[in-house]
């Protein structure tokens, strides 16, 4: 089962992380959720989204982004396995839905299963390697 726990595990990542309502506290928390199953890689990105005042304009514009992840790829060929995720977001203000495509990658690891990560791995080198504008529709 480690191939589908390996998927499940990647996905639930993406699903807290990039799945944000517009309330201070709810993006804490999944964030937080979210990085108990990767790594310090991880955490750079969120940095940088807050230093720049990423989560903050979600919060002011009322915004809410949802992630629907389209499939995981792993590759258990070799150790650390690669996994590699492509997903839509959409990003739904008051005046329009804007879809985006959101490839990223990164490395699995075996880990200690516990609550927080009950697939056992944790994420490594996670990467966003494509992030762009697929089409807005007015609302």
């Amino acid at each position: 089962n480690r191939p589908a726990e390996a998927r499940e595990h990647v996905r639930r990542f993406h699903e807290m992380f990039f799945t944000l309502s517009p309330e201070k506290s709810a993006i804490e928390h999944n964030v937080k959720r979210a990085l108990l199953l990767a790594d310090k890689s991880v955490y750079h990105y969120y940095s940088d989204f807050a230093e720049k005042g990423y989560y903050n304009r979600i919060i002011a514009g009322n915004i809410n982004q949802v992630l629907k992840v389209d499939s995981v790829v792993c590759d258990f060929a070799a150790y650390p396995y690669k996994a590699r995720t492509y997903a839509r977001q959409l990003i739904i203000r008051e005046s329009n839905v804007t879809e985006r495509s959101l490839v990223t990658r990164c490395r699995l690891l075996n880990a200690v299963r516990s609550d927080n990560n009950p697939h056992g791995f944790i994420m490594e080198s996670f990467e966003i390697t494509e992030n762009k504008d697929l089409n807005t529709i007015k609302r």
